[in-house]
């Protein structure tokens, strides 16, 4: 039930988090709950089969595996046949691309904000299908995707909108479900990679009214796979990948290319109930996590703060990137693990564009830090007294 998720307990679940090491990267990925590691030892000992055959072991797998799948959409509140597992975000976008029909002209908005996950994929559409490209950018200054900043691209030629939901650069939330609508008034579709918003609040792609959403369960204390939701209408528009005697009827059956992973796939109901209800608690232990952290830059008149300034749970969420005036991202970080067992790094984090156009930074980019909810506020105040001795 919401309200009985404990943090303190919550860290226990995390096998990883005994060793010698306080992880704040877990926007590149978060560590694995116990009940999914033990999950997929079980598969492997007990249920390592190719599923669909009639013998006791494999119906067994197979439904398993299609529990997984069950798991992993009413995490989204989506059907089953509206999802797609597979080995990243990166590739089911991809997939997704090379399915998608359009005319030649018509026109597509990307948002120059994103990770590359969510960029790539649509210019090679726009290549194959001869699409024209419109970015959607957001001053220096705000650096929020707003329906306000949108409008000015639509045309009754756009067919196709991508943007992220939470940049894993800036940590700002966007009201996706305030675009989804401005997006479908214009009559096209609106796809949302949804990465580094997943681990923070709970998904709701029927709510947010999205056409396609993704997210990778790699940073969802799951295993190394992703998860791609195509609405039933928008599957319209996705020609099948698969075999020619397969049927069609899915996103699966027309995207999945047996890129499902068996033994991740069917943990992924451990990884879900461990969330069931969880995520009241969850928004409010980070808020509590990135207020110390932000408080402390915030303090500081040479460190610059990329995204929302604000320790506000409803703006952000617990990915904090800055740089220091006159020291580089990079020095930061290697300085601070000279003196302490803190993991966090430096970089663009895939968000290229982002870091070298719109924040126009050098190639060493931010210092980010990554909390979750398995952080303590004990961990991040070791953190301030690290950042204390390294910053000048």
């Amino acid at each position: 039930m919401p309200g009985t998720f404990d943090i303190a307990t919550a860290h226990k679940r995390f096998p990883a988090l005994k060793e010698d090491q306080v992880y704040l990267d877990n926007a590149g990925g978060s560590q694995i709950l116990d009940d999914v590691i033990t999950s997929i030892t079980d598969y492997y000992t007990k249920n390592n089969v190719q599923l669909g055959a009639s013998y006791r072991i494999s119906q067994i797998s197979t439904s398993r595996y299609n529990q997984g799948y069950e798991a992993a959409a009413k995490y989204m509140n989506a059907s089953p046949d509206e999802i797609v597992l597979g080995s990243s975000t990166t590739q089911l976008f991809v997939n997704l691309a090379g399915a998608l029909a359009f005319e030649e002209g018509d026109e597509i908005v990307i948002s120059k904000l994103d990770h590359e996950t969510n960029i790539d994929p649509w210019l090679l559409m726009a290549d194959r299908l001869k699409l024209k490209v419109k970015w959607w950018v957001s001053e220096k200054s705000e650096l929020k995707l707003t329906p306000e900043n949108l409008k000015p691209l639509l045309s009754p030629k756009v067919k196709f909108v991508a943007c992220t939901h939470v940049s894993n650069v800036l940590g700002t939330i966007h009201d996706v479900k305030a675009l989804a609508d401005t997006v479908h008034e214009a009559g096209a579709l609106f796809c949302v990679d949804g990465v580094s918003f997943a681990p923070h609040r709970q998904v709701d792609v029927k709510a947010f009214g999205v056409d396609f959403y993704a997210f990778s369960w790699y940073k969802v204390y799951a295993p190394h796979i992703a998860v791609l939701y195509a609405s039933t209408a928008a599957q319209e528009r996705i020609k099948s990948y698969g075999h020619y005697f397969n049927p069609t009827k899915t996103l699966e059956d027309k995207l999945g290319l047996a890129g499902s992973n068996y033994e991740s796939s069917q943990s992924l109901t451990a990884a879900v109930a461990y969330l069931d209800g969880a995520f009241p608690a969850i928004k409010e232990h980070e808020g509590k996590l990135q207020k110390i952290l932000l408080d402390y830059l915030n303090s500081r008149t040479d460190v610059t703060i990329h995204g929302s300034t604000s320790a506000d749970s409803n703006e952000r969420v617990p990915t904090v990137s800055f740089t220091v005036e006159g020291v580089s991202s990079r020095k930061i970080v290697e300085d601070a693990e000279k003196i302490s067992n803190f993991a966090f790094r430096w970089g663009h984090f895939y968000s290229k564009r982002l870091c070298d156009e719109i924040l126009e930074l050098g190639p060493e980019a931010v210092t980010r830090v990554s909390m979750v909810h398995y952080n303590t506020e004990e961990e991040i105040h070791g953190l301030v007294e690290v950042l204390e001795k390294v910053l000048p």
